[in-house]
């Protein structure tokens, strides 16, 4: 959990600090947000690439390793002499996102005995709320008060400790199912996991291309200041962690999956009209934040119930899929805000996860 935290908190501390370090390095805000797109679309390749590459190797000394590796592209961060260093160090953390998501992500059944997987799955997916509530603004924190530098010079910290915690208390874990290209291959040619990949296309693209833009939404139609806007995003982290844990417990369930994008879907395509106000936005967006704080781990499940003899591969399969889709959902939010409105996307992307709220429902009903 502890990695995972700090995987996502150094994937998503740019969105703090993405004007000090763009006047760092003299460069447009555009060019500055290659750092939230790079990692993503790396991490999808990496995924399947480094998981079948070190496929006999120990998970516990793959997975110290992965931490070593980011504690170096934080280190880079925190030393780079020009922006083409950071790039380079966002590349490297795409490699890590994917790696250690497809083996570390899915370890719950080898660490604990069958009763405590669920809790153990919660705690292990807790770490994505918890970067956005705790790691980013702790990170723009630091980065206000001692420069971009030092946030990413801590995290290489963090990260460096973590790899120690891994070696210390991880019993070795000799893959059990070595995930190969035609493990993968045939993993594809399931329905369930076919299914799970459109889920997952239409649901990270509505989530990304709205939640992305949120932030305009809420200054333009809610007419929220600054403050506000903090106070909102608070709550909607807030509400994430606690849909995490809530979720969790019933990740298993496809009914449980379904209810969450559910109330994603109505959250995202009342906004426009109720949230005009403070009152409502906030309302709408702790629905948001429960309803999203349930998907990683549902999701997740979805993907191991299709195939519980390799669930590593199954992993793969779900993290190559979830990062590739956030950098389209990002992209496509932002083509549709640039032509129209954070209104319109708000629309858009309701109407998207509206299709695959129908897409889950018909795929859980069909395995009945």
């Amino acid at each position: 959990m502890t990695g995972i935290f700090s995987i996502v908190t150094t994937e998503i501390l740019p969105v703090g600090l993405l004007t000090p370090i763009g006047a760092t390095f003299r460069i447009s805000d555009g060019t500055a947000g290659l750092m939230m797109t790079l990692p993503g679309i790396i991490a999808a390749v990496a995924a399947p690439v480094v998981t079948v590459a070190v496929r006999r190797a120990d998970r516990r000394g793959v997975l110290c390793g992965l931490m070593l590796a980011l504690a170096l592209a934080d280190l880079v961060n925190a030393l780079a002499p020009g922006y083409w260093a950071v790039l380079a160090a966002r590349v490297v953390l795409g490699v890590v996102i994917g790696a250690f998501w497809s083996i570390g992500a899915g370890l719950a059944p080898r660490l604990v005995a069958a009763e405590r997987q669920a809790r153990a799955n919660t705690v292990i997916f807790s770490a994505v709320p918890l970067g956005s509530v705790l790691g980013v603004p702790a990170g723009v924190l630091l980065g206000h008060l001692a420069g971009w530098r030092a946030a990413f010079a801590a995290m290489a910290v963090l990260s460096l400790a973590v790899s120690a915690a891994l070696a210390a208390t991880l019993p070795p874990l000799p893959p059990q199912a070595p995930t190969r290209l035609a493990v993968l291959r045939g993993l594809l040619r399931t329905r369930a996991a076919r299914a799970g990949l459109a889920i997952t296309l239409l649901l990270v693209t509505a989530h990304f291309g709205t939640y992305t833009y949120v932030t305009p939404f809420l200054e333009d139609v809610t007419h929220a200041g600054p403050d506000a806007v903090t106070v909102l995003l608070l709550v909607y982290g807030i509400a994430g962690v606690l849909g995490n844990f809530v979720g969790g417990l019933w990740a298993g369930r496809r009914a449980t999956f379904t209810l969450a994008i559910s109330l994603l879907t109505a959250a995202v395509l009342l906004l426009p009209v109720l949230g005009t106000a403070w009152p409502g936005a906030a309302l709408l967006l702790v629905a948001w934040g429960l309803a999203y704080g349930a998907v990683p781990v549902c999701a997740q499940a979805w993907f191991v119930r299709a195939a519980p003899d390799t669930p590593e591969a199954a992993t793969v399969i779900f993290t190559s899929s979830f990062q590739a889709t956030i950098s389209v959902g990002a992209l496509a939010g932002g083509s549709v805000v640039d032509a129209s409105s954070p209104s319109v996307v708000m629309l858009l992307g309701g109407c998207v996860a509206l299709l695959a709220a129908v897409v889950t429902h018909t795929a859980a009903l069909r395995d009945q």
